[in-house]
């Protein structure tokens, strides 16, 4: 049992926070509305997780970098984290992509 996925998700969550201070992108710019979509997103993509494993489709891998810890049956607690880290940082790519092109237009 190993904690070293979830601490590199960790990093990279941290790091999204970073970008997104450093440069008002999504939390920074509107709290309230990004707390909407993230949540909005991640229970999105948690409830896709589950129909795939109530499918059969999806399954936990087994690794040593793991935790260990399940917050259902084949869903390790990694992948709230990690899911918490794909929305944001499509967010923080889909603000700044819409500061650069707006940045750019005639």
């Amino acid at each position: 049992m190993s904690a070293v996925y979830l601490l590199a998700l960790g990093v990279s969550l941290a790091g999204m926070v970073i970008l997104d201070h450093r440069f008002g992108l999504f939390f920074f710019r509107s709290p309230r509305h990004a707390a909407v979509v993230l949540a909005v997103g991640v229970a999105f993509f948690l409830v896709w997780d589950l129909a795939g494993i109530g499918l059969g489709v999806f399954f936990r891998g087994q690794t040593d970098y793991m935790t260990g810890l399940l917050l259902a049956p084949e869903l390790p607690v990694e992948e709230l984290v990690f899911l918490t880290f794909l929305s944001y940082l499509t967010m923080n790519l889909y603000t700044g992509a819409l500061r650069l092109l707006g940045d750019r237009a005639p």
